[in-house]
């Protein structure tokens, strides 16, 4: 994978999925370029494509649900618009290293209370997540193997055991922060270097002439 930090990586994400949720609809010809794009960024991100696969299985089978009321012909537009905005954010998150979500928060431009709450969540929901990976680890040395395993493990009460785990974990993580000196506070200046800054507008340029020319460009 390029050597792109995950602040720029999270934002580069961002702006291209903007762009194409910002599409006209019915705008094929330029959700072509944005698929195009989201076959790039995958390739680049290098994600693993078994589990983006599953993982955009259970997504495009929720959306399917919502969106095929709508008639064939918009739920058929929105779909493919949704599945690439998928791709883009699905293959940012799954090649995200371990305890690194706060970090790619932190170049967010986004006033600072906000940010610390951004913060926070992801701080929290890396924490939901390794549990719920461990979790997932001891149904399998049960020998609770595949979807149907994992998910008759996950009954409620698991569901509770989950909550109560996490909350632990989130607790001693808290009194780890405060060990090391917070007080309400976070760090969160991350700056982009200059090339880092030119990559950003030369993207946001090509994704901005790319959405406004659904506009003007003939159906």
């Amino acid at each position: 994978m390029l050597k792109i930090s995950l602040p720029l990586r999270l934002q580069l994400s961002l702006i291209i999925v903007i762009g194409a949720a910002f599409l006209k609809h019915y705008a094929w010809y330029n959700l072509l370029v944005y698929g195009a794009i989201a076959l790039l960024w995958m390739g680049i991100s290098r994600v693993s494509i078994r589990k983006l696969g599953g993982l955009l299985g259970a997504e495009v089978i929720f959306l399917s649900l919502v969106a095929l009321p709508l008639g064939w012909e918009k739920a058929s537009f929105l779909m493919v618009r949704s599945l690439i905005c998928l791709i883009i954010m699905n293959s940012f998150l799954l090649t995200l290293p371990p305890h690194s979500f706060g970090i790619a928060l932190k170049g967010l431009p986004l006033p600072i209370p906000l940010k610390e709450n951004l913060l926070l969540a992801g701080q929290y929901l890396e924490i939901l997540l390794s549990e719920v990976t461990r979790m997932q680890r001891s149904a399998q040395l049960r020998g609770l193997n595949g979807v149907g395993g994992w998910l008759r493990y996950a009954s409620a009460a698991m569901i509770g055991a989950l909550y109560l785990r996490t909350l632990e974990r989130a607790e001693r993580v808290y009194g780890a922060m405060v060990t090391r000196g917070y007080n309400g506070q976070l760090p969160i200046d991350s700056t982009l270097t200059a090339k880092e800054r030119f990559t950003l507008i030369a993207v946001g340029i090509v994704v901005t002439c790319i959405t406004l020319s659904s506009y003007t460009m003939p159906i």
